[in-house]
């Protein structure tokens, strides 16, 4: 699945894309940035509600491409000038954590780990 296709499920809005040839196949959802270091996330969305540079820097770690960030939050100028530079595809929705998870499984992503 695509951003453009992960945009459409969640009825968000893409901020940024930074690569639009990468498939995503799994999802990753998580406000807690220390648990997203623990696992492989090529070809992963994390989906969170925090909203900082932070998120920024532990994709950037993570081999993470695309984010989405749920619950109405706003995305800052620092946040998106740093994605641009690692090529990171942002994606702002109004939907909680909960319904875009599920919309994002519906779609056929799977989880990082069962």
């Amino acid at each position: 699945m695509n951003a453009q296709q992960l945009n459409q499920l969640i009825q968000g809005t893409i901020l940024l894309e930074g690569n639009v040839s990468t498939r995503y196949t799994k999802a990753f959802a998580s406000d807690l940035m220390s648990d997203v270091l623990r696992f492989q996330m090529e070809q992963t969305v994390l989906v969170t509600g925090l909203c900082t540079i932070q998120v920024l820097r532990t994709a950037e770690m993570s081999n993470i491409t695309c984010i989405i960030f749920a619950r109405g939050k706003r995305v800052t100028p620092d946040m998106l000038a740093l994605a641009e530079e690692h090529h990171i595809t942002l994606i702002e929705s109004a939907l909680t954590l909960f319904e875009i998870s599920g919309r994002l499984y519906q779609g056929g992503l799977e989880p990082v780990y069962r």
